[in-house]
């Protein structure tokens, strides 16, 4: 009966050990940047329509985005890093990644189309 216990307690010690040996989960935003071969997030043309670096916003005229059932239009979209917006103006054409970021459409990518 005592050895009973006795496995029966190490088994829950190493069962709580290896709990305790899992990493945290990556956030959704950062998930992609440890795997970006599985990062298939397209590239989409718009316009700069109105830039607020205060509040980290840009206004985009763009076509649909497939990968976020949407479709073309105009519409305000929050940037991961309000960095992003440094150097664009209204009117610029560009090229942008957007995905889906804690249920809010964020820019995750921006750059001057060439």
């Amino acid at each position: 009966m005592k050895f009973t216990r006795i496995i029966t307690a190490a088994a829950m010690a190493s069962a709580a050990s290896l709990v305790h040996a899992q990493p945290a989960p990556a956030s959704a935003a950062d998930h992609s940047a440890h795997h970006p071969a599985a990062n298939s997030v397209p590239q989409s043309d718009g316009e700069v329509r109105k830039i607020d670096k205060e509040q980290g916003k840009v206004t985009l005229r763009h076509g649909p985005l497939a990968h976020l059932d949407m479709p073309a239009m105009t519409m305000v979209f929050k940037v991961v890093d309000p960095k992003l917006l440094e150097g664009l103006k209204d009117g610029d054409k560009v090229k942008f990644t957007a995905e889906k970021v804690n249920g809010a459409f964020t820019v995750t990518a921006i750059q001057p189309a060439r």
